[in-house]
C-alpha cells in the first residue's frame, strides 16, 4: 500500500500553515508530484516494467480514466463553494481512512477480483482511474492509496509490481491536474510554492524513505489501521469545522 502522507499534508497545509482548502489542493497536487518524481529517481536502477505486462490493458485504462478526472475535477474544484468544497474533501479524506482500516484486516495478496480478459481489464480499468483522478484533483494526491489496492485487489499485482504500477499512473494523472490548477492560476503566486511546495516536498521525500526502512519493523496491517483512524481523526478536526473562506 502507498503510504505517501499526501492525505495527511492536506490537514497540516490547513491547518498549521493557514491556507484556505482551495488554496491548499493544487499545493499539495504540487508536493505529489515532486515526491513521484523523486521516487522514479531513487528507484530508477530496480524500477522493472516487465512485471506490468500482462496487466498493460488495465494500467494503460486506468491511466485514461484517470486523466478525465483529474482534469474535470480540477475545473470542478474551481466552481464549488468554499463551503461545498470542504464537505467534500472532509467526505473523500474519511472514505480513504476507512478503507485503510478494512484493508488492514484483508489479505494482502489474492486473486485479481476483475475476469483477466481485455474486455474487463479495460472497462473496470477505466471505472476504476475515473474514481482515482477525482480523488486525485480534489485532495491533490497522487493517488497511490488508492491505486495500489486496485491493482492488487483488483487486478491481482502482487505488491511490488502494484507500486511501480502507482508511479507509471500517478504521474501523468498529477501532471494533468497540475496543468489544469496552473490554467486556473493556482501557482500564480511563487512564493507558496519555495516556501511550503519545496520544504514539503524535501519532507515527504525522505519520510517515504524512513517509511521504507520501517517496513519490516511494523507490521504493515497495524500500520494501515492505525494511520487511517489518524487520518479520520484529523480530517474531522480540520474540516468538520472549517470556516468558509
Amino acid at each position: 500500500m502507498g503510504l505517501g502522507g499526501a492525505e495527511f499534508r492536506l490537514p497540516v497545509l490547513v491547518s498549521s500553515l493557514g491556507y484556505s482548502p482551495r488554496q491548499a489542493v493544487p499545493l499539495n497536487l504540487a508536493v505529489s508530484l515532486a515526491t513521484i518524481i523523486a521516487s522514479l529517481g531513487i528507484r530508477g536502477q530496480t524500477l522493472s516494467l516487465s512485471s506490468l505486462v500482462p496487466l498493460a490493458r488495465a494500467v494503460l485504462s486506468l491511466i485514461a480514466g484517470a486523466a478525465i478526472t483529474a482534469f474535470c475535477g480540477a475545473t470542478l474544484a474551481g466552481k464549488l463553494s468554499s463551503k461545498r468544497l470542504e464537505q467534500i474533501i472532509l467526505v473523500l479524506l474519511v472514505s480513504i481512512g476507512c478503507a485503510l482500516i478494512v484493508e488492514g484486516f484483508l489479505p494482502q495478496a489474492g486473486r485479481g477480483l476483475v475476469p483477466a480478459t481485455p474486455t474487463w481489464h479495460i472497462g473496470m480499468g477505466l471505472l476504476f482511474g475515473l474514481v482515482i483522478g477525482l480523488v486525485s484533483s480534489l485532495l491533490g494526491v497522487a493517488g497511490g492509496e488508492l491505486i495500489i489496492p486496485t491493482l492488487v485487489f483488483a487486478f491481482g499485482a502482487d505488491i511490488k509490481t502494484a507500486g511501480t504500477g502507482s508511479l507509471i499512473i500517478s504521474l501523468p494523472t498529477v501532471l494533468i491536474g497540475i496543468m489544469r490548477y496552473g490554467s486556473q492560476r493556482a501557482f500564480a503566486d511563487r512564493r507558496p510554492l519555495r516556501e511550503t511546495v519545496a520544504p514539503m516536498s524535501l519532507g515527504s521525500v525522505i519520510g517515504a524513505i524512513a517509511g521504507g526502512m520501517l517496513v519490516g519493523a511494523i507490521s504493515p496491517s497495524v500500520l494501515k489501521v492505525v494511520l487511517g483512524i489518524i487520518l479520520n481523526i484529523s480530517a474531522f478536526r480540520v474540516f468538520h469545522h472549517t470556516k468558509p473562506a
